[in-house]
């Protein structure tokens, strides 16, 4: 039995590339992240106690949600 392999090298500058790409997603994603974790973070201090008290969350829990649910760190 004759084992074919069709490997061919990639083009030149294609690691590079691919490289670079991946470098702007994860800073692009970075900044989206810090983005929604801060309209997170107004949306919940623009409610009163009572209404932070009904979803089950306290003034001082509001920075560390904004940034979990933003999945910043």
């Amino acid at each position: 039995m004759a084992i074919i392999e069709n490997s061919r090298p990639v083009p030149f500058g294609a690691v590079s590339t691919l490289r670079i790409v991946n470098l702007f997603d994860k800073v692009s994603n970075a900044f989206l992240g810090a983005y929604n974790a801060r309209k997170t973070e107004k949306a919940l201090s623009m409610l009163s106690n009572a209404q932070l008290e009904d979803i089950g969350l306290e003034r001082a829990q509001i920075r560390d949600v904004s940034l979990r649910t933003a999945q910043f760190y």
